[in-house]
């Protein structure tokens, strides 16, 4: 029959078991890779392999950005080819997550590992299913998922968050957890967002590698780089540096036409090669906000991934995440503004300046500062008034560079041109 049954005395705790005949095991161990490998729809991500991973991102990314692709890149092989542990990779959307998690499974699969590879919710939908299917039993399913050999879950943290998800999720991952069964986890969750009982499982550090991909999204949309949740440029998408006025017309003061057309200059220079910081400042109505766009527009059609938005409404992101309502955590919208490729400031300084707010902005600006991004800040303040230890990141000309626009408000300029014509 193709089985063996154990001729062992009653109290012996193999007594009355079986096991597949050592002729037969490679060819189940063929039938339940094909299996898994059917259930996974690995079919449709064949493609995705570690040759193909591009660990230089997209357009130039920073250094540190470069150096995550690389890390998770190593770190995903180093798994596939050792299967010792769990391996963790964190990071947001379209980072190139599943792109590795994909790899691992099909190098896996290559060499003969049944290999299990599911989005978390199209696990939870797998069992919900198993429960009305005819040819197999919620039981059969969740065994076949909790003790695949190799079982990588995509996307955990974008399931329905219910109790009986959370609990079927947990009795998966503490199974494999006790016996030491090495799965793979993409998730762009930071841990502390995870519920506890998991969390604990993800951070056992004898267990798990965690690695975080900090790259921006590789696959944007053109039509949609700069669209970001909370960034406003589709409001100033007519502001280019063609349509910038330098008001040579006007009879401005020699110092002021010159610094009109100089930070010009220099917001060109920037969008050609975004690196380091731009801080313009000048009165209402200067023209700041135009060269910030235009610096964010161009960046945009580059295909960067750009954030512009004013520190009013940036700081009213953050407050809202307060509310139990909300759909996004405040770390993960603090991140998303802290660590985008590209950020644009306008209007600093005319925020309230509560111990919270001074708080929040050191904090952005010093880890955009350390990591050394393209931040470009607008502001009508004189920079000896800014709050100290920001103003000690602007002045560090190493990595930051200061244009005064000393012009008057256009906006002020026109309606007294308007008056005089009405005389």
């Amino acid at each position: 029959m193709g089985y063996l049954r154990a001729d062992v005395p009653i109290e012996d705790p193999n007594f009355g078991k079986v096991e597949i005949c050592p002729c037969r095991q490679p060819e189940v161990r063929e039938r339940v890779r094909s299996r898994l490998y059917r259930f996974s729809n690995l079919d449709e991500l064949k493609h995705l392999t570690f040759e193909r991973f591009n660990p230089e991102g997209r357009h130039n990314l920073p250094a540190h950005q470069r150096q995550s692709l690389q890390i998770a890149l190593e770190a995903a092989q180093n798994f596939a080819h050792s299967l010792d542990g769990w391996l963790v990779i964190q990071g947001p959307y379209g980072c190139g997550k599943t792109h590795l998690a994909a790899a691992v499974a099909n190098e896996c699969a290559s060499l003969g590992v049944p290999t299990l590879f599911l989005t978390v919710p199209d696990l939870l939908d797998s069992l919900r299913f198993a429960f009305s299917a005819e040819d197999t039993t919620f039981e059969e399913r969740f065994e076949q998922i909790r003790t695949a050999p190799l079982l990588v879950l995509d996307d955990f943290g974008t399931q329905n968050a219910t109790d009986w998800a959370r609990e079927k999720l947990f009795q998966i991952l503490n199974y494999r957890y006790v016996n030491r069964l090495p799965i793979l986890v993409t998730t762009n969750l930071a841990l502390e967002q995870i519920e506890g009982r998991i969390r604990s499982r993800l951070s056992e550090p004898n267990l798990v590698t965690y690695v975080e991909i900090l790259a921006p999204d590789y696959r944007p949309d053109r039509d949609q780089v700069g669209k970001h949740e909370i960034s406003t440029l589709e409001l100033h998408g007519e502001q280019s540096f063609a349509n910038f006025n330098t008001r040579d017309k006007e009879q401005l003061a020699p110092e002021d036409s010159s610094s009109l057309k100089l930070a010009l200059e220099a917001a060109v220079k920037f969008s050609e090669k975004p690196k380091g910081w731009m801080v313009i400042t000048g009165t209402y109505g200067s023209g700041k906000t135009h060269l910030a766009a235009a610096i964010a527009n161009v960046c945009a059609k580059e295909g960067h991934a750009v954030v512009f938005i004013q520190v009013p409404d940036l700081l009213d992101h953050l407050r809202a995440t307060f509310n139990p309502k909300s759909e996004i955590s405040y770390d993960r919208r603090f991140e998303e503004i802290r660590a985008a490729p590209i950020l644009v400031l306008d209007d600093l300084g005319t925020q309230a300046t509560t111990p919270w707010v001074r708080e929040k902005l050191y904090q952005l600006f010093n880890f955009r500062y350390n990591a050394e991004l393209p931040t470009v800040i607008t502001t009508a303040d004189d920079i000896d008034s800014i709050e100290p230890r920001i103003r000690s990141r602007m002045l560090d000309n190493r990595l930051c560079k200061i244009y005064a626009i000393t012009a008057p408000s256009y906006f002020v300029d026109g309606a007294k041109r308007k008056r005089r014509k009405k005389r």
